[in-house]
């Protein structure tokens, strides 16, 4: 596998925040421009105000500078082995496959730096793979050496008890000892999103500060010191991962304790909020919602229908208590992808305030350029991911995929599917699938998953077959939802987004024969979307079947439904969920 590369080589799409094609965005987007909040809060010195950041090139690291930077801090980024050496506070985000991350360290010199650092016991936080590069090694395509630090080796979940992997969602920790930052933390939610997991045992439990249970109790922190590390992502867990982080940069300020008055348990299903983000007549970026995909209103004037702008209703819904928020471009730049740079805005810009998991689909893909020039999938989702995106959903794309592996058996790994999750792990990547209801007198009739439904057909059909769309649910293909989702989850799809063409904007409920079926045959997480209407639509679908998360649009962008309503509803139903 080819390593990611080091940031300092990585070509990124440059963007002023002060250039007036930027504030022009800003206004079109219903924002003012105003001073990022670091100008605010600094530390007592220009030594002190600095974070060195250790940044290999892999998924989203955005997202952690802007949590920095929202807290008072400037990011020094590590060019050489120096850097490290010479850093005040060190903190080591990583993300992807364990592999390519320790090939990269070794490569550049990083990786015995980063040991004589943490080996001095100078203030240290490792992220996610952060956490797990300090043990001794990996399974994960290895056995692969670590840096040794920590005695252990990190296996992958296993899903035969019945838990779904990749391990994604809202957890809850056990707090084991002191670990001062996370002081308080142990009545809350944080965010988790990883395959592999290191055990505690007798040879790391003086090096333990929690674990989390999902399955087995595996390790959720560590602390020796001044070492920390952490495997969930303080900079996606909302004010309580960024309370974890202010305590990091600021170990000897008081901080004020927020009475919690529940207790987190366990694994909360996730509440997310879908933004179909496209261009409007006048080529504003705005959030719309179609019926059954027909965004344009009913009228003389036949309108792109508008519901908001992306930027500012992404930073609203996190504000309410949104889990995750999920972006989709169903413009999508089909011709040239990396020409959306509207749409790289919006992520550079949400990412800068709004501490949740972010997703983005729509037009992410091999393509050619009018020049000529030829960009891989893998290309244009990483550039997604360094303007702030956590997921990449990919759709149409998945589904020609899925039909060539079922037609030869084999998998090319050429797909966007197959190149994204090989470098950034299937963690990164999810399927949406958009599928309609074919019903059927006999189930012999065709070749794909029929099931017998809950309500008859319009002719009192009782069977019924999914077939699966690409472009927007305009073209039917011969492939079947339950084929496809297996078919995806083979070739490294780490969750499904699954749709309804039949429901889409209906509001009289998810399509729970869809959903069972389709969350019964995986074993990766599963979100039901498509035709949520009121609170009691998602206590049904986290009820009747296995659905991880459930996610809605139109309800929440007309206020129909708040999204804080619908999780007093779930916790009045004795389902867990994030406060």
């Amino acid at each position: 596998m080819e390593a990611p590369p080091f940031a300092s080589s990585t070509k990124t799409l440059s963007f002023r925040s002060s250039s007036p094609s930027s504030l022009l965005f800003l206004r079109k987007n219903g924002l003012n421009f105003r001073p990022s909040r670091n100008f605010c809060v600094r530390a007592s010195s220009a030594g002190d105000s600095v974070v060195t950041l250790l940044d290999y090139g892999a998924g989203n690291v955005r997202s952690v500078r802007n949590a920095i930077r929202h807290l008072g801090f400037d990011v020094k980024d590590v060019q050489t082995p120096e850097d490290i050496l010479n850093a005040n506070r060190l903190v080591f985000p990583g993300v992807g496959a364990f592999a390519a991350a320790m090939d990269v360290l070794n490569k550049n010199g990083m990786a015995e730096a980063l040991c004589s650092y943490i080996e001095k016991d100078r203030p240290f936080l490792g992220i996610c793979l952060g956490l797990q590069l300090l043990f001794e090694s990996s399974e994960e395509k290895g056995p692969v050496k670590g840096l040794g630090l920590i005695p252990g080796v990190v296996g992958r979940f296993d899903s035969s008890n019945g838990f779904r992997v990749p391990h994604i969602g809202w957890n809850a920790l056990q707090i084991r000892k002191d670990s001062l930052i996370l002081d308080d933390v142990g009545s809350n939610h944080v965010y988790f999103v990883h395959s592999y997991r290191a055990m505690p045992s007798d040879e790391n439990k003086e090096w333990v500060s929690s674990s989390c249970n999902y399955g087995d109790n595996f390790i959720a922190s560590v602390r020796r010191g001044n070492v920390h590390a952490v495997q969930f992502h303080p900079e996606k867990s909302g004010d309580v991962g960024l309370s974890i982080l202010r305590r990091f940069l600021y170990p000897k300020a008081q901080l004020t304790k927020k009475p919690t008055e529940r207790k987190a348990l366990k694994l909360a299903k996730r509440v997310i909020a879908c933004l179909d983000v496209r261009t409007n007549d006048k080529g504003d970026l705005v959030v719309t919602k179609g019926d059954q995909y027909d965004v344009r209103e009913h009228t003389k004037e036949n309108e792109v229908r508008e519901l908001g702008k992306p930027v500012e209703l992404a930073r609203q819904y996190y504000k309410d208590g949104a889990d995750e928020v999920s972006f989709l471009n169903i413009t999508g730049f089909r011709d040239f992808p990396l020409g959306d740079l509207p749409m790289l805005q919006v992520l550079r810009y949400t990412s800068e305030n709004v501490f949740v998991p972010l997703t983005v689909g729509g037009g992410i893909r091999d393509f050619t350029d009018a020049n000529g020039r030829k960009y891989s999938s893998l290309e244009v989702a990483s550039e997604y991911f360094r303007c702030g995106a956590d997921k990449i959903s990919i759709g149409s794309d998945a589904v020609y995929a899925a039909e060539e592996y079922l037609r030869t058996g084999v998998k090319s790994g050429n797909s966007s599917l197959e190149q994204i999750s090989r470098v950034y792990g299937n963690q990164a990547v999810v399927v949406s699938i958009d599928p309609r209801r074919v019903y059927l007198k006999n189930p012999e009739d065709v070749g794909f998953k029929t099931i017998r439904v809950t309500n008859p057909g319009p002719n009192g059909e009782e069977f019924a077959w999914y077939q699966c769309t690409v472009s927007g649910g305009r073209e039917g293909r011969p492939i079947g939802a339950y084929e496809l989702a297996k078919a995806v989850e083979e070739l490294g799809a780490g969750e499904i987004l699954l749709n309804c063409i039949d429901c889409d904007g209906q509001k009289k409920g998810f399509d729970i024969d869809l959903i069972k079926l389709i969350s019964d045959a995986v074993s990766i997480p599963v979100i039901a979307s498509s035709g949520a209407g009121s609170a009691e639509h998602f206590s049904e679908v986290f009820r009747k079947t296995n659905a991880s998360a459930a996610l809605a649009a139109g309800i929440f962008h007309r206020k129909e439904v708040p999204i804080q309503s619908v999780k007093e509803h779930l916790l009045n139903e004795g389902i867990e969920v994030r406060i």
